[in-house]
C-alpha cells in the first residue's frame, strides 16, 4: 500500500475543530486513494477556513462571489502530477473547507459534522484525482456514486449518528 501524508491546518477561529477530525480526514483520503487504486506515495493539504476566506478564494479562483463549502486545488497539469522535491511523493493538491458552512450544512441535512466533513473530504479528493461533477450529468452521477461508496466503506452513511469527538463551537 502506498504511503500518504495529509497535512491538516486550522486557519480559522470561528468554530472549534472537533477531536478526531484530523484522523477522519486522513481515513477519508486514504480510502479514496485505495478505492481509485492510486499506487503512488502521495500528499495532500487540507485547510479549515472561515466563510469570509472561502468566499474570497471562490471569488478569485472561480469568479463566484459567494460562500461555498469546499474548494479543491489539484496540482496536476495534463494528467501529470507534481512530485515533492523533499519527499518524492506525488503532490495531489489542496483542499479548503469552510468549517462554518460544514456545521450549517450538517444541521440542515440532519447528520453529524463528522459525516459532513467526511463527505467534503471525499468529494474534494475525487476532484484532486480528476473527477468533475460540473462537466456532465453522467460525470456527476459517477462522482456521487463514488462518494457514497467510499463513505459507506468507512461506515459514514447519511444516517450515521456516530460522533468522533467534542463538537463545541
Amino acid at each position: 500500500m502506498a504511503k500518504l501524508k495529509v497535512y491538516v491546518k486550522n486557519n480559522q477561529t470561528e468554530v472549534k475543530v472537533p477531536v478526531g477530525i484530523r484522523l477522519l480526514i486522513r481515513r477519508c483520503c486514504q480510502a479514496v486513494l485505495a478505492t481509485e487504486k492510486f499506487k503512488y506515495d502521495a500528499e495532500v493539504s487540507v485547510s479549515f477556513v472561515s466563510n469570509e476566506e472561502i468566499k474570497s478564494l471562490n471569488s478569485v479562483y472561480r469568479h463566484k462571489d459567494s460562500v461555498t463549502d469546499v474548494l479543491s486545488f489539484p496540482l496536476t497539469s495534463d494528467g501529470e502530477y507534481e512530485i515533492s522535491q523533499e519527499s518524492g511523493f506525488v503532490m495531489l493538491g489542496d483542499v479548503v473547507i469552510s468549517l462554518e458552512t460544514a456545521v450549517k450544512q450538517s444541521q440542515n441535512y440532519g447528520h453529524s459534522l463528522e459525516r459532513e466533513i467526511g463527505f467534503l473530504t471525499v468529494h474534494s479528493m475525487l476532484h484532486l484525482l480528476g473527477y468533475d461533477h460540473e462537466t456532465s450529468p453522467l460525470d456527476e452521477r459517477i462522482m456521487r456514486e463514488k462518494e457514497e461508496s467510499v463513505l459507506e466503506k468507512l461506515g459514514i452513511s447519511r444516517d450515521t449518528t456516530f460522533v468522533v469527538g467534542d463538537t463545541d463551537k
